[in-house]
């Protein structure tokens, strides 16, 4: 299979970091960004932009409110899916896996990486209900502030998720769309990598 230069290597996960890695220096904006899908009870997708926060040896995290609705259908399902665009690099990856969450130490390092108004915010948000004005939400924030103080700790109810892929697609874009794309993909998230090129 003739597979080299951006597509060279035998980790997924060394690829895509050496892809993150790239676009860090030439997006303009969240070069971590991607879209999320996850779907509800009655199969509806749903889909929305997260940040991703690391891609690990076997696995990507991003962080969430346990209420919102993407992390209520994610524990409902155990799966997820996401796609990572970037435009100037004119490359995508895409992944689907089974998830779960990250709730230790590491979430509580990343919680108190954040800034304090974003730790405040955790806390203040009940993401996806409703909210009846702005003003209410940083009313919230400001009682907060004098309530939990200048080292808030990570809500219980605020964490990661971890999703250990079982297929993941490298895309790029190619002239008269002619792209280039390959495909690894596994039964499990314990068993070795096949690997396919497909057609554009």
């Amino acid at each position: 299979m003739d597979r080299g230069g951006i597509f060279a290597g035998d980790d997924p996960f060394a690829i895509a970091r050496a892809w993150m890695a790239e676009a860090e220096a030439r997006e303009p904006n969240d070069p971590n960004a991607i879209a999320l899908a996850t779907v509800d009870p009655d199969g509806m997708p749903n889909v929305r932009m997260v940040l991703l926060k690391e891609i690990e040896d076997d696995a990507f995290v991003f962080y969430t409110n346990y209420q919102s609705k993407k992390a209520v259908e994610i524990e409902a399902s155990g799966k997820a899916a996401f796609v990572m665009h970037w435009k100037s690099l004119r490359r995508q990856i895409r992944v689907r896996g089974v998830t779960e969450r990250e709730e230790g130490p590491k979430a509580d390092e990343y919680y108190a990486s954040r800034s304090l108004k974003s730790r405040l915010g955790a806390w203040a948000s009940q993401q996806s209900q409703p909210l009846s004005s702005r003003e209410h939400l940083m009313a919230e924030v400001a009682k907060l502030t004098v309530t939990k103080g200048t080292h808030p700790p990570r809500p219980s109810f605020w964490g990661g998720f971890r999703l250990h892929p079982v297929e993941i697609e490298f895309w790029a874009d190619g002239a008269f769309r002619l792209h280039d794309r390959f495909r690894w993909s596994r039964q499990t998230a314990q068993d070795p990598w096949g690997i396919v090129r497909l057609n554009p």
